[in-house]
């Protein structure tokens, strides 16, 4: 049941007349989604516009101030009722599959049969085998000889024979098999069009003046766009003007976000946590990072749909063999019942079906326990990968900074009072580094310090006063130069923090450097397990390649025991690094969650997309987490590797069979109707154990 109210949580950010902006949280089994949101906000009295920014948990509201003031407004959104999200009927009526038809024919017609007249049992198997009929006609004219062929071959004569059985048990399962096969691929066309759009349909620019909100396609190169808290960078550009922090971890991997100012130069697809700017627009639409990114991916998943499909023709030479062999079995015979039983006996049905049945049940298996695989090429080129690159943020590491050292330079404070100092003051910050320390603060049970108003500084840190003392905590320039306290004194135990690779935030208290945090991005509790995992399935190679600084990234591949790192990585780095190792005949999964692995994991042999990743990313994965556990790469490892055993199984099982019964078939051992009982039984017996993919 849903909560009585929307929202656990409903903070005032920033107010102008006519304009506000709240921070909020959803209460548990409450929509959240943005246009949900939105659209209930819009509804209430005076309200002229909404805009809602999940990302960042913002709710940005344009008002008519003649008919309602902020405080109103407040009240009203706190007692808000959930509502069902917009669009949900819809929504859930598009992502239903088409109806199978063709299954669902084929298959009253293998039942109903038996029950028809003489008279009307041809009919009735003609029209349910009109579509394979088609499809086989289709693919000879342009494809020439091929397993469609074969198959409407088999069901024709099985009808000559009058052999209704066996032509509508071909029909029913080929009908089955083609309809899975189409719903996966539908699936993975949905994602593509839902998924391959970072940027919001509409953008805020300063024309005449005066700001304006157009289409994003209709920004140009030497726009002003403005850039405000809680929205994604629509373009590539220089800042003009304000302050702000960015966060970049979706396009440069730098878990830490990056202050902004005059001169700054900022990319598309980056998430503005605080502040606004302006940014004079270098690179729009198509040109973009993103969106070049989002090319480069489209591009490299098309290449690799034409590999599949060079794939399926190479299967399709070996039909000649079958049909030769019932060409041969009719010559030396000159019974045509001798060649429609060999023909009765092909191999298509167990080889064509039993494989993608294998790959279904393997993928439907992965995705109940956290793990979508998006097609059967993904596992099998994930049981080939002896080479395992990991990204670092959001992926060997949790994404998420925690504190991990408090220097404090005065004795009046413990390192603990310290934190607990900071806490204080940063409590009703939302930046990354001021929950951090809260979190730390929380973990450690200390007392809260009374102070004054908080003063926010965008891009800079935190004021306050505690028992009439001033006290700031940020960054070293906020300390050092806006505020005037020295910090040079303390320099030998800054620079060792700062090679370790952390992040420092600065307390300053009474006009002195009173100590310093220092912040880490958190190492996921099993990573160094998953790569003891993957070392003991084969896997020769663990290496990372990441944006962040090589001093960190180097402690972190000791840490692990990884064969290698490269890091201070650009995304194309990242693709010409996965290039060159591919070129020099590594077979290569990659391990990301961010925007800018996204031509990483499309060009690896197969790519895997963390759970928290950014969409770009988990569309050009092969393989992308539902549970935010870095041990599922592992788990899909030996889930692939258990597939292929399982699928080499079947083959041999097909093959043998079938041989057997093709060559009893031939030798005239075999009738047409026991072939077929054979052949089909085989077939659902081999089909059968293709099922046990879902338990693997």
């Amino acid at each position: 049941m849903m909560s009585e109210r929307w929202f656990s949580l409903l903070e005032s950010a920033h107010q102008v007349r006519g304009r506000g902006r709240w921070r909020y949280r959803c209460a548990a089994g409450t929509p959240d989604d943005a246009l949900t949101l939105a659209r209930a906000a819009e509804n209430l009295p005076g309200v002229e516009e909404a805009r809602v920014n999940p990302r960042a948990r913002s709710l940005v509201v344009r008002y008519d101030a003649g008919k309602t003031s902020a405080a109103a407004l407040e009240t009203a959104l706190r007692a808000l009722t959930p509502q069902r999200p917009a669009g949900a009927r819809g929504a859930a009526r598009a992502t239903l599959p088409e109806a199978p038809t063709g299954v669902v024919t084929s298959l009253a017609t293998l039942l109903g049969t038996q029950y028809l007249p003489p008279s009307l049992k041809l009919p009735a198997t003609l029209a349910a085998s009109l579509p394979l009929m088609r499809h086989a006609v289709s693919d000879g004219l342009e494809n020439g000889l091929s397993s469609h062929v074969l198959e409407a071959m088999a069901v024709a004569i099985s009808m000559a024979r009058k052999d209704y059985l066996a032509a509508n048990t071909t029909t029913f399962m080929l009908e089955l098999g083609e309809y899975l096969e189409d719903s996966i691929a539908r699936r993975s066309d949905e994602m593509l069009k839902h998924l391959l759009s970072p940027v919001g349909p509409e953008v805020w620019v300063e024309r005449d003046g005066a700001e304006a909100l157009i289409a994003a396609e209709d920004v140009r190169v030497g726009d002003t766009v403005i850039v405000a808290t809680g929205t994604i960078v629509p373009i590539d550009g220089t800042v003009l003007s304000g302050e702000g922090t960015v966060n970049e971890a979706a396009m440069t991997g730098e878990s830490t976000p990056v202050a902004k100012a005059r001169g700054d130069s900022v990319l598309s697809g980056t998430l503005m946590e605080e502040g606004r700017l302006r940014v004079y627009a270098e690179q729009v639409g198509r040109r973009t990072a993103a969106a070049r990114i989002a090319d480069y991916v489209e591009q490299s998943l098309h290449a690799k749909s034409e590999a599949q499909l060079n794939a399926a023709r190479l299967a399709d030479r070996l039909v000649p063999i079958v049909l030769g062999l019932a060409g041969t079995a009719y010559a030396v015979s000159g019974d045509w019942q001798r060649a429609a039983a060999v023909l009765q006996a092909d191999y298509s049905c167990a080889l064509k079906l039993a494989t993608p049945v294998a790959f279904k049940s393997a993928m439907y298996g992965a995705g109940q326990n956290g793990i979508l695989v998006k097609g059967a090429t993904a596992l099998e080129r994930l049981a080939e990968a002896d080479t395992f690159v990991f990204d670092k943020t959001g992926t060997l590491t949790s994404g998420t900074l925690e504190v991990t050292d408090a220097l404090a330079f005065d004795r009046s404070f413990s390192p603990d009072e310290l934190i607990w100092l900071a806490a204080s003051v940063e409590e009703h910050y939302f930046h990354p580094l001021a929950l951090a320390v809260v979190n730390a603060a929380k973990n450690k049970q200390g007392r809260h310090f009374d102070h004054t108003e908080v003063e926010f500084v965008v891009a800079h840190g935190v004021a306050s006063e505690v028992a009439g003392k001033r006290i700031v905590v940020g960054s070293r320039h906020f300390v050092e130069e806006d505020e005037g306290i020295p910090v040079a004194r303390h320099e030998k135990a800054i620079a060792g923090l700062y090679r370790e690779g952390k992040t420092l935030l600065y307390v300053g208290y009474g006009g002195r450097l009173i100590g310093v945090l220092a912040l880490k991005d958190r190492l996921r509790e099993n990573s160094a397990a998953t790569v003891r995992r993957l070392r003991e399935m084969g896997v020769r190679r663990v290496i990372m390649l990441t944006g962040d600084h090589q001093e960190r990234a180097a402690e972190l591949a000791a840490e692990l025991g990884l064969d290698g790192f490269h890091a201070e990585l650009l995304p194309e780095d990242k693709a010409r690094l996965i290039g060159e190792m591919a070129a020099a005949g590594e077979r290569i999964a990659f391990v990301g969650d961010g925007i800018n692995d996204a031509p990483a994991l499309a060009g690896a042999h197969v790519g895997i997309a963390m759970q928290q990743g950014a969409d770009i990313a988990r569309l050009s994965a092969d393989i992308a987490l539902l549970e935010d556990d870095i041990g599922r790469v592992a788990d899909a490892k030996a889930l692939a590797c258990a597939t292929m055993r399982l699928i080499r199984t079947n083959y041999r099982l097909a093959v043998g069979l079938n041989t057997g019964i093709l060559g009893a078939a031939s030798l005239g051992m075999l009738s047409p109707i026991l072939t077929s009982a054979l052949h089909n039984g085989s077939t659902i017996a081999i089909l059968l154990n293709a099922l046990r993919g879902r338990r693997l």
